[in-house]
């Protein structure tokens, strides 16, 4: 998931102006991150430290910060800070997981960490962090210990769904599923919105809000999270990589099909020439027929119900916000985070 950071200086200018800033938070995370990762073994560290020093836009613990800001704590809290750890070393071990998977060969810039080592040491680099948090997050209590290990099985059992519906499943020799839009939908909420909502739900509850609110805010990170991620596989067909920095069709390439990809199908039919074309692109047949896949699907009419479906997750974001007390207190934060959800739609027209 891709996250401008205009977007994200944005909000941070306005909290700023108004004397609510995540930025002393979010400075003693990036510390405590590389803090976390020590080992005695100086290989494991340096890779361990490889995509943290590659920068990120601390996306999560950001989220983190302020939903618990929302609730009245200091965003230095000790206890919101090591969430924000934990948040980020999930994700950054599942980075670590998915560009060995995607066979990616490039990461922030820089080489993918398989690429720089190996698969073996990218897996069990990925591996050390999700140990790291956990130890973390016993520190902080069971229920916070509890909810990632959900959390870190909803990210597993996302990526073995999408594998199971992809085209390419039987190369990893898992049993096939129907790849259609149900399906689609269960994996984008397990392997993207299920660590946002964790964030917004561990700061709402280390701030001690009450359940209604925490409720509020675990709902609030659900659906923001399927806002992004589904203009993120809108970008995939209709970006452009300047812009974006990635190689449009790449979902195709995977033999994974996205929503675009299954209300055109749904339309067209499986003997369709756009079904010939994705299967010749699952099967790597040369970059034209990704082309050809492409051009059809920007110029289909199912393009633009896949931007409705990205909105209707951003507006149903907006809406249980709704359920937060807007105070002096609080009203800079509810905006910023209205904010985010009209910025995830906004990409994609």
């Amino acid at each position: 998931m891709s996250i401008s950071q205009e977007a994200l200086d944005d909000l941070a200018r306005r909290g700023a102006a108004q004397g609510v800033d995540p930025a002393p938070g979010l400075a003693l995370v990036e510390r405590h991150l590389r803090t976390r990762v020590a080992s005695d073994l100086p290989f494991v560290e340096d890779a361990a430290r490889y995509l943290i020093d590659a920068g990120g836009k601390r996306f999560r613990p950001m989220l983190l910060l302020l939903t618990g800001m929302l609730g009245g704590k200091e965003p230095v809290s000790p206890d919101l800070v090591s969430a924000g750890v934990i948040v980020e070393l999930v994700h950054l071990s599942t980075l670590y997981h998915d560009d060995v998977i995607d066979a990616a060969e490039v990461r922030r810039g820089t080489p993918a960490a398989h690429v720089k080592w190996s698969n073996t040491v990218a897996i069990l680099t990925g591996d050390f962090l999700l140990a790291r948090a956990s130890e973390l997050s016993a520190e902080l209590g069971v229920e916070v210990t509890r909810l990632m290990a959900r959390t870190i099985a909803d990210l597993c059992q996302g990526q073995i769904r999408e594998v199971q519906g992809s085209q390419l499943g039987e190369r990893h020799g898992a049993a096939g599923t129907d790849g259609d839009r149900q399906h689609y939908l269960r994996v984008v909420e397990e392997k993207t919105a299920s660590l946002i909502s964790a964030s917004t739900r561990l700061g709402a509850m280390l701030a001690g809000m009450p359940p209604p609110a925490v409720e509020a805010l675990t709902a609030y990170g659900r659906a923001l999270g399927m806002a992004f991620q589904l203009s993120d596989d809108i970008l995939d067909i209709m970006g452009d990589p300047s812009d974006s920095g990635k190689v449009p069709g790449t979902d195709l390439r995977e033999g994974v099909r996205t929503l675009p990809t299954l209300l055109a199908l749904e339309r067209d039919g499986l003997g369709s020439q756009l079904a010939r074309l994705l299967g010749a692109a699952a099967d790597g047949e040369d970059a034209g027929v990704v082309g050809e896949a492409l051009a059809l699907l920007r110029a289909h009419p199912a393009l633009p119900l896949a931007r409705d479906a990205a909105r209707f997750e951003a507006d149903r974001a907006k809406q249980v916000l709704r359920h937060i007390a807007r105070t002096p207190e609080t009203i800079v934060v509810l905006d910023g985070l209205d904010a985010l959800a009209d910025y995830a739609v906004s990409r994609v027209g």
